[in-house]
């Protein structure tokens, strides 16, 4: 058993180095769920066979220990043996190979329950939802609020709360789904989304997401301030604000060229002066707040109900900027 956890460790320890290398690439959820059952699997035989047969040993040394006894006092010879304490905690201890895995079995299972069905930290590393969350924020993911998944598999056991227009959502990217995505959902089922080229101004269901002017915005990752705007999406009857930023540098235009997504363009048409989509069942619409720093469905479609990881909603710390923790929307 030393021998086949040693390569069992070893295995895990060279995935997580090549990982780190760059040369595959990881899968943490997965390597999680491996983790809790193999170290659940030696749990198991610890609690059921090591530890029994360990302590069948320690009852027979204390029987053999309390038999020379008798017999020395029987013959008038005090006791002279060593106190037998240490030699039974020796018998007792869980051996290095045991330590390693069911002795770390609670914590990493009370992790990946935590991190698969509750909240799940994520670290942002683009400016893409600048201004509502920033480089470098470390955040909070509700998991169970569009209804809990199966772990690696992402199937759907509960229905949870339907994705609404504004939540900001973390999601599979398509094109690539072991890379998670933060954005903003701007549009669900059967919307129709169009978004101006000229003015940037985003239409829901021929509904304009009115942009209200904010002072500029000092936008730290390249040192620019940027138009500021607080943005009122449909919802019901009612609307629901976020901020967002244009560059006036960058022009709005999209070039149907960039689409990367076959589904895309046959949901999508391409006009000079704006694109509008419909977005298919199952599928949602969505967009970076950085709204001209953000490679979002405008280039490569929509995002399946399968691919949605949680709704982001806390930072809870940034190394950078304390200022930064606490909640957003």
């Amino acid at each position: 058993m030393p021998v086949l956890t040693a390569l069992v460790l070893g295995a895990f320890g060279l995935y997580g180095l090549a990982w780190f290398l760059g040369l595959v690439q990881g899968n943490f959820a997965l390597l999680l769920l491996l983790a809790t059952a193999v170290s659940g699997l030696y749990w198991l035989a610890e609690r059921f066979y090591f530890l029994p047969q360990r302590e069948k040993a320690a009852q027979a040394l204390d029987a053999q220990l309390a038999g020379r006894t008798r017999e020395l006092a029987r013959l008038g010879i005090a006791q002279v043996d060593p106190d037998p304490a240490a030699a039974r905690e020796k018998l007792l201890a869980q051996p290095w190979w045991l330590d390693w895995t069911a002795g770390l079995f609670p914590v990493i299972a009370v992790v990946f329950l935590l991190r698969s069905f509750l909240w799940e930290p994520f670290k942002i590393p683009s400016g893409s939802m600048i201004p509502t969350l920033h480089i470098g924020d470390l955040i909070l993911v509700n998991k169970f609020h569009y209804g809990i998944r199966l772990p690696v598999a992402n199937t759907k056991l509960t229905e949870g709360t339907p994705v609404q227009r504004g939540d900001v959502m973390v999601f599979r990217y398509p094109q690539n789904p072991s890379i998670d995505y933060i954005k903003r959902v701007v549009g669900v089922p059967g919307d129709v989304i169009s978004y101006a080229y000229a003015d940037k101004v985003l239409t829901v269901n021929g509904q304009v997401a009115v942009k209200q002017p904010l002072p500029d915005f000092l936008d730290d990752s390249d040192t620019r301030y940027k138009k500021l705007f607080s943005e009122q999406l449909p919802l019901d009857g009612k609307t629901r604000n976020h901020q967002i930023i244009n560059d006036e540098v960058r022009d709005g235009y999209i070039d149907p060229q960039r689409m990367r997504s076959a589904e895309f363009s046959r949901q999508c048409t391409y006009g000079q002066t704006s694109l509008t989509c419909t977005v298919p069942a199952g599928h949602y619409f969505m967009m970076g707040d950085n709204r001209d720093n953000s490679e979002d469905s405008r280039f490569w479609g929509f995002v399946p109900d399968q691919n949605i990881v949680g709704k982001a909603f806390f930072v809870w710390m940034n190394f950078s900027n304390f200022k930064r923790i606490g909640s957003f929307d």
